[in-house]
């Protein structure tokens, strides 16, 4: 088990409830599974983001076979960004006979129709990271509105400092610009609502754009027009809902000859923006804990796969536009910028000093005190 891993296994024994192995306990449903015999199927929406095959995939597979004694299995899918693809995927394993699903949606109102086929089939599901419609047992994610309240609140902060603000917001003159991400994704709208409910009122958004498939080169383009529409030296900020997408933005900032590049949020705290913080290219990211998030899903697949309650692993509940009252898991979430790097990343063994501090960041490193 590789460092992350360990460290990963720490964490979610942390913040979850281990799951009885016997399938014994007070919350047990009629009909309990004792075997430790399970098949699951892991649907993971895309291969871009770092994050869902670097730490996802391998978190739940490492959590789930804790919880069955290394006899369960992982049946794996990744659909690329193509939502047909992921029905099929999900019928796929409905027809090879898995017994639960955990089901990171693509297109949360497309997979509906696949997910009443599981339920049709009593195979549980629960939804993973980003809420889907139809007969869902369990939802795990983070707080996603308080995503995007984190996201506005440090670009306010930035705009405060940069324009050299005693109080007040301190954006100074010129517009943002908001970049958020697929309207097929429901976390996107909740990272857009809790953005605004900070920003609306104390920043002028110049423009602002829905990203097709929260891709890098779509937020590029995105970000190349409003270039020409509001021009390079008049954007004071960007929000970015998320890290792959900040990428793109900055690098249509910089080649439209900005060098000294605006503030821009992000999400994920993947290497490449951590390290793009510590060259001061993008102010902040998001950095959620995927390794309590990953196994909290996990726990939920083998109580649903066992026929038991999710009530000592569901922290809340949530409604969907389906369905009412779902057994919920919420992780928090935490602002990274460069101040707390060591604290958050290097810590959690999500990422090494050496891994971050490659050439052509290493003097910004020693800098802020990563190096020494």
């Amino acid at each position: 088990m590789n460092a992350f891993l360990r460290r990963a296994a720490v964490a979610a024994a942390a913040t979850t409830v281990l799951i009885p192995l016997s399938g014994c306990g007070t919350d047990a449903e009629p009909g309990v599974r004792l075997s430790d015999d399970i098949v699951v199927g892991l649907l993971l929406p895309e291969n871009q983001a770092a994050r869902y095959e670097q730490f996802d995939k391998p978190v739940i597979e490492e959590r789930i076979a804790r919880l069955t004694n290394n006899k369960g299995t992982v049946l794996y899918a990744n659909a690329r960004h193509d939502a047909d693809l992921q029905t099929q995927q999900l019928e796929s394993m409905i027809e090879d006979g898995v017994d639960v699903l955990i089901v990171d949606a693509v297109d949360s109102k497309a997979i509906a129709g696949a997910i009443e086929k599981a339920d049709e089939a009593a195979i549980p599901v629960v939804a993973f990271d980003r809420l889907a419609e139809g007969p869902i047992d369990g939802y795990v994610s983070f707080d996603n509105e308080q995503v995007g309240h984190i996201q506005g609140q440090a670009l306010l902060e930035a705009l405060k400092n940069r324009a050299g603000a005693d109080s007040g917001s301190g954006a100074g003159s010129g517009r943002i610009v908001m970049m958020n991400g697929a309207l097929t994704d429901p976390n996107a709208a909740m990272f857009k609502k809790g953005a605004h409910t900070e920003l609306d009122g104390k920043v002028e958004i110049g423009l602002e754009y829905d990203t097709e498939d929260w891709k890098p080169e779509n937020a590029k383009a995105n970000m190349e027009a409003a270039i020409a529409s509001l021009g390079k030296d008049a954007i004071t900020g960007v929000y970015s809902a998320n890290d792959g997408m900040a990428g793109g933005i900055i690098a249509a900032l910089k080649s439209a000859g900005v060098t000294d590049l605006p503030p821009v949020t992000g999400q994920d705290a993947e290497l490449a923006a951590v390290q793009r913080i510590v060259a001061g290219d993008q102010y902040m990211t998001v950095y959620k804990q995927y390794a309590p998030e990953a196994a909290a899903a996990a726990e939920m697949a083998i109580l649903l796969a066992r026929h038991m309650s999710l009530g000592a692993a569901a922290h809340t509940d949530i409604d969907t536009p389906t369905e009412e009252s779902v057994p919920t898991v919420r992780i928090p979430v935490i602002a990274l910028t460069k101040e707390n790097i060591e604290e958050t990343v290097v810590k959690d063994g999500l990422y090494t000093v050496d891994q971050i501090c490659v050439p052509e960041v290493r003097a910004a490193c020693k800098e802020i005190g990563l190096t020494s």
